[in-house]
């Protein structure tokens, strides 16, 4: 009870900032008790920067914002070894990664090296600099954005790194009703204060851990390893989901239980994760693309073929 009253005002917090989208916070939400990291891909305007820092305004903790640029350096993100005359040694000079929360604004306009400056960060929560491990503080997770409709100087995020974001996501534009409340919010200068936290770190590595312990039926887990597999067979799809991806939807999935307050997973969990969790870890194959078959679509036709399991909670089963 008194976890959920803590999202409950995480959720009623961001959402002074972020306007008639609970679906795309609860998504960022999960992805941070997940232990995850998020990608947001929009149009620009939607509140995509908006959204990350209001996530690292709500928690007590570090924050970072990276503006990639095609300029920006791998020692930028990571940090550089500097020389100090006084004590004749190198020293670790701390780049933008180390800290909690890190915002990767634009990640695809930077260099690819650049990039992959984040894959070890991402994957193994260290950086390596000059052959010396730091780990990186927790929790710690990366919210990237990147604009879909703007080609011009950008750089696609390879398949490798794509598969180490937990959750893709996008806003989308607000509903007339939302639009108005933008607006009034914007006229009374609601958008220009700054949100005081309502939870600290310690308690979102407390949160994270209590999420491991979420149960999952065998049963499910036959279900998400046979939906994986069945990814790389279908014929509309070219590269499948890694299964990487399936410990991702299963940890996503007990993300979503506890965040709605139970202790045990159920098959709607996997349902409504899969298209986010999934969708961007998978290639189409070319005749699918020419054809214009989109992969959401892919994706819920080959969960239709699957017999969703029937669990028996009472009988102790979850």
């Amino acid at each position: 009870m008194e976890n959920q009253s803590k999202i409950a005002r995480v959720i009623s917090n961001i959402e002074r900032l972020i306007v008639g989208k609970r679906d795309v916070i609860e998504y960022a939400l999960i992805t941070l008790f997940a232990g995850g990291h998020l990608l947001l891909e929009d149009v620009p305007g939607v509140g995509k920067t908006t959204l990350a820092k209001a996530l690292a305004q709500t928690i007590d903790c570090g924050f970072t914002r990276i503006q990639f640029t095609p300029d920006t350096l791998p020692s930028d993100v990571t940090g550089l070894s500097v020389y100090n005359m006084q004590t004749g040694k190198f020293e670790y000079s701390q780049g933008a990664v180390m800290t909690n929360i890190v915002l990767a604004d634009e990640i695809n306009r930077t260099s690819p090296k650049t990039q992959a400056s984040l894959l070890e960060a991402m994957e193994e929560r260290q950086v390596t600099v000059d052959g010396v491990t730091y780990p990186l503080p927790k929790p710690f997770m990366v919210i990237a954005t990147q604009n879909p409709v703007d080609y011009l100087g950008t750089y696609n995020l390879p398949e490798a790194q794509l598969d180490r974001f937990m959750i893709k996501t996008s806003i989308g534009y607000p509903s007339v009703s939302d639009e108005q409340a933008m607006a009034d919010k914007f006229l009374g200068k609601q958008f220009s204060v700054r949100l005081e936290p309502v939870i600290d770190a310690e308690t979102v590595t407390r949160m994270q851990e209590e999420v491991t312990g979420i149960k999952v039926n065998r049963d499910l887990i036959a279900y998400v390893t046979r939906f994986i597999q069945d990814t790389r067979k279908d014929g509309n799809i070219s590269l499948g989901a890694s299964p990487r991806a399936t410990l991702a939807l299963i940890r996503a999935s007990q993300a979503k239980a506890y965040l709605e307050g139970r202790s045990y997973c159920i098959p709607d969990d996997i349902i409504k994760l899969a298209v986010p969790v999934i969708a961007h870890r998978i290639i189409l194959s070319p005749e699918a693309r020419l054809a214009h078959v989109k992969v959401d679509k892919v994706i819920r036709d080959i969960l239709k073929k699957i017999p969703v399991p029937v669990l028996n909670y009472d009988a102790g089963e979850a």
